[in-house]
């Protein structure tokens, strides 16, 4: 007869971007009395990387507790862009419910729609809890009916479509049953999870069964491997062994066992059934095993991730300047790198190539990658990677490529650029509503090719106000050739330290990224051409001096500010034919072929084999 844990809950908070998990869990922690009277607390105080407080969203997923009313809620928060989805599959296997939070504005989106749907295919209750309902253009009775027929849309059976429904202002930690009747506090929600989540069901003197599901690192007993004890107990010192992904056993022995409480970890000397702790001495587990009696195993089916669509190609820095900035510079130490992200991050995979200093990496989409990118440059990795190429695959004889559901929020003036742009990259509308507020919300079905570099063009199309969300939609047929980016590259053709006076007569030609006193090399891409081809270009010319005066010479010279690239800007714009250049100091655009006649004979070979 299985046995329950009364006093404990795990949930896990899914949402769309920026709809307010991580500052609903914030009024969670400090209602519950985890921070002193006296403790000054950062806003999103989970989203602890330095990424996600610039980027303002959640990467990886990190778990807290909070006492209520003498029972443990144990919350994971998710992250909620779609590349991070890794993140959430594993998440939800830890948990046995799923809190829902949607904007009371801007209602479901495709994240929204993706996190439920995995939540309903693995039978969880879902609480569904909508947020800013302060907003002035908050529509609480709308967003909660297009949440309703999202649940018949992903086919809820009847026990999960009786779902309850709560309000909330995450900000000042309220909510209630009714959106214009919100409690002081959040009880009302914490209350419904006590209520909705199951508690956690074992067998006694079931054998030990620990998922490992994420990772995580600690300075003196190092690896540890976080999860949920889905039977059995375990105690330190104990002797346990870990079932690998190919079958085999390997014995390891506990060494700590940690319990999250608010926003740090208590070292524990037993962990019971339900619980999601994190366990050191296992050697070097991996996401997915599972940590068994080794005397009875009885190892948990491996968690299984969707198939990334998205790869590009990281190599070595060869530049002139290479070893200028970082201080990892060889095929040894990045492939050292990206094993270990793979070890940690089962959405991730590092393949060999035809030469040893490039390896291809295959992700979710092109934040994913970049995040590891700029992960690796501020940890003093030098390296250079190439354009985003979908992956494409092979079914009954036909090329299929990866799809992208997109849902576009803008003006309506701005409706027929949008629409004409997509098209052009093989896009086709599957749904257009006009709120009536100014707005109006598209909705497309876009061979994923078709997105790279896509949102620049947006941003500019639409003055700036256009969002954008997309989410992987399966793969279907090849569409058929897109456009490349229209426009040609400023390249510099020697070595040297730009002039202001060489850029001023070079802006007319098109937009630069490079200012005054920049060091550039031979092959450096530093602008974009306003024409279609590549030009080679001198930004380092000087003026010539004279011992005549004339107006002319005297001439003030005014420079147009450099355009600066972000990393995902920057890997946006490439060319096939050019490569990012990534420091800890610098972000450089160059082509693959740095010397101007072998870039032209590998240009007329590539068109001669057309």
């Amino acid at each position: 007869m299985p046995a329950i844990r009364a006093d404990l809950r795990n949930v896990a908070i899914v949402a769309h971007v920026d709809h307010g998990k991580t500052t609903l869990v914030d009024a969670m922690l400090r209602q519950s009395g985890v921070f002193r009277a006296n403790q000054e607390v950062v806003d999103r105080v989970l989203d602890s990387m330095d990424l996600e407080r610039e980027k303002g969203i959640t990467i990886l997923a990190k778990q807290t507790a909070v006492e209520f009313r003498g029972v443990r809620i144990n919350v994971v928060d998710t992250p909620g862009h779609a590349d991070f989805g890794g993140e959430v599959e594993r998440t939800l296997r830890m948990v046995d419910a799923v809190l829902l939070l949607v904007d009371a504005s801007e209602g479901p989106l495709p994240q929204t729609r993706y996190v439920l749907g995995k939540a309903l295919a693995r039978r969880l209750p879902v609480i569904v809890c909508v947020n800013k309902v302060d907003r002035a253009d908050a529509r609480p009775a709308e967003v909660v009916h297009e949440v309703e027929e999202l649940f018949l849309d992903l086919d809820a059976d009847e026990h999960q479509i009786s779902f309850p429904i709560l309000y909330a202002n995450a900000r000042t930690g309220q909510a209630g049953h009714r959106p214009d009747e919100l409690a002081g506090d959040l009880a009302p929600l914490l209350e419904t999870i006590v209520a909705t989540t199951p508690p956690p069901a074992y067998e006694p003197g079931h054998p030990l069964q620990f998922l490992v599901t994420n990772l995580d690192a600690d300075p003196y007993v190092g690896r540890l491997a976080v999860g949920r004890l889905w039977q059995g107990e375990v105690r330190l010192g104990d002797r346990v062994g870990v079932a690998r992904r190919d079958g085999s056993l390997a014995l390891a022995k506990v060494t700590k066992i940690a319990g999250a409480i608010g926003l740090s970890r208590s070292e524990l000397d037993y962990a019971g059934p339900g619980e999601i702790v994190a366990i050191a001495g296992l050697g070097d587990v991996t996401v997915g095993e599972t940590v068994t009696d080794p005397d009875d195993p009885r190892p948990l089916p491996v968690v299984s991730i969707d198939e990334p669509s998205i790869s590009m190609r990281f190599g070595v820095n060869t530049s002139p300047f290479a070893g200028n900035d970082g201080s990892y510079l060889t095929s040894r130490h990045l492939k050292e790198r990206l094993d270990r992200e793979v070890l940690g991050n089962v959405a991730i995979r590092v393949l060999p190539t035809e030469s040893p200093d490039t390896f291809e990496v295959q992700g979710r989409g092109e934040l994913q990658l970049a995040v590891l990118i700029e992960q690796a440059r501020r940890e003093g990795y030098e390296l250079e990677v190439s354009r985003p190429e979908v992956i494409t695959r092979t079914v009954d004889g036909r090329v299929q490529e990866p799809y992208e559901a997109v849902t576009l929020d803008v003006p309506e003036e701005f409706v027929g650029v949008v629409t004409q742009g997509l098209a052009l990259r093989r896009g086709r509308m599957t749904d257009m509503v006009n709120h009536g507020t100014g707005w109006v919300r598209l909705e497309f079905r876009v061979p994923a090719r078709g997105l790279i570099g896509f949102r620049t063009v947006l941003l500019t199309a639409t003055r700036g106000t256009a969002i954008l969300h997309h989410l992987f939609d399966g793969y279907d047929g090849w569409a058929g050739p897109i456009n490349e980016r229209g426009n040609g590259a400023l390249v510099a053709d020697r070595v040297g330290v730009t002039t202001g006076y060489a850029l001023w007569q070079l802006q007319e030609r098109g937009e630069l990224f490079v200012g005054p006193g920049t060091q550039v090399y031979e092959g450096m891409v530093i602008g974009e051409n306003a024409r279609p081809e590549d030009m080679d270009v001198n930004p380092t010319r000087e003026k010539q001096k004279t011992n005549i005066r004339t107006h002319a010479a005297d001439e003030a010279i005014r420079l147009v500010p450099p355009t600066e690239l972000s990393l995902e800007q920057a890997i946006e714009r490439i060319g096939p034919d050019e490569l990012v250049e990534v420091t800890p100091a610098r972000l450089r655009l160059r082509k693959r072929v740095l010397d101007a006649p072998a870039r032209g004979r590998a240009a007329k070979r590539a068109r001669q084999q057309r």
